[in-house]
C-alpha cells in the first residue's frame, strides 16, 4: 500500500510579520490584528489575510499505510512554527506519501511554501520535479494535474473554481459527521483565548472528514471495491472508538446520527 498523508493547517495571523511589514511597533498584538483585518476588509471586502501572513499554528494529519490508520496533530500546542513545518516535510522525505487535502493547492500548500521560505526549511523530496528522481518528472507534488498530491476539492470541481464545494457540506452529504465545534474563521479567537487544544481537536476531525471523503472518491473511481471501501470506513470507526477523548466521542455520536 502506498502511504497516504492527509493534511490540514490551522493558521493564525502572523502578528510579528504584520508588525514588521507595517512598522506597527507601537501596537499590541490584538491591535495589530484588528488593524490588519480592517485594512483587508476595506481593500477586498474580506478579513482573510494574504497567504504569506498566515502563521501555521496546527498541522493535522491522517496517516494510512500497511501498519494501519492514525490521526494526530504534529508536535505540541506550544511548538514553534518552524518545528511544525519541519515535522511535516520530514514525513514526506522519509515516506514519500501520496498527499491528500481539501483545497490544499489553494491554501495549505502555498502557506507552507511561503512559511518554509521565511524559515529556510528544505525538503528535497517535496520540491523534486525530476532533478533527483526521474519518476517525479511525470508525477510530483507540485503539478496541479499529477496525483502525488490529490486536492480533492480541486479534482471534484474539475479544476474549476466556480464548482468548488465546502468539505463540511460534502462530508455530511456522504453520511459523515462534518465539522464539529468551530470553523476556520473562529480559529484566531479561540487560539488567542487559550483554546489551543480545542483548535487541535477541530483540526483532527477535519482531516478525518477529508480521509473519509477520499475513501468515497477511491470507491467511485474503482480504486476500492465496495467491500474494501466498507473495511476502510470500519477501520476508522474502530480506531476512533479506541481513543478516550471528548472530541472523538462527539464525532462518533454525530456519525451515528448521520
Amino acid at each position: 500500500m502506498t502511504p497516504t498523508l492527509v493534511f490540514d493547517l490551522e493558521t493564525i495571523p502572523d502578528v510579528e510579520g504584520l508588525r514588521q511589514i507595517n512598522d506597527w511597533s507601537d501596537l499590541t498584538d490584538d491591535e495589530v490584528v484588528e488593524r490588519a483585518f480592517a485594512q483587508r476588509q476595506e481593500k477586498t471586502g474580506s478579513t482573510f489575510l494574504p497567504h504569506h501572513l498566515h502563521k501555521i499554528a496546527v498541522v493535522g494529519c491522517v496517516f494510512r499505510d500497511d501498519n494501519g490508520f492514525r490521526v494526530k496533530c504534529l508536535g505540541q500546542a506550544d511548538d514553534p512554527e518552524d518545528s511544525l513545518i519541519q515535522g511535516f516535510f520530514k514525513t514526506i522525505d522519509h515516506y514519500t506519501p501520496r498527499l491528500v487535502s481539501w483545497n490544499g493547492s489553494g491554501f495549505d500548500l502555498p502557506v507552507l511554501h511561503y512559511r518554509s521560505l521565511i524559515h529556510g526549511i528544505a525538503c528535497a523530496r517535496y520540491w523534486d520535479t525530476g532533478q533527483d528522481d526521474r519518476d517525479f518528472k511525470y508525477n510530483n507534488y507540485l503539478s496541479r494535474y499529477h496525483d502525488r498530491h490529490v486536492d480533492l476539492m480541486d479534482v471534484l470541481a474539475k479544476y474549476g473554481g466556480r464548482a468548488n464545494a465546502p468539505l463540511d457540506d460534502m462530508a455530511k452529504l456522504c453520511g459523515f459527521p462534518g465539522k464539529l465545534g468551530m470553523d476556520g474563521s473562529q480559529v484566531w479567537q479561540a487560539w488567542r483565548d487559550g483554546q489551543a487544544e480545542q483548535v487541535r481537536a477541530y483540526c483532527e476531525t477535519d482531516v478525518v472528514n477529508t480521509w473519509l471523503v477520499f475513501c468515497r472518491f477511491r470507491l467511485i473511481r474503482a480504486e476500492l471495491s465496495a467491500q474494501a471501501y466498507e473495511k476502510e470506513i470500519e477501520l476508522v470507526r474502530e480506531y476512533l472508538a479506541g481513543i478516550d477523548a471528548p472530541h472523538w466521542r462527539e464525532y462518533l455520536k454525530a456519525w451515528d446520527k448521520a
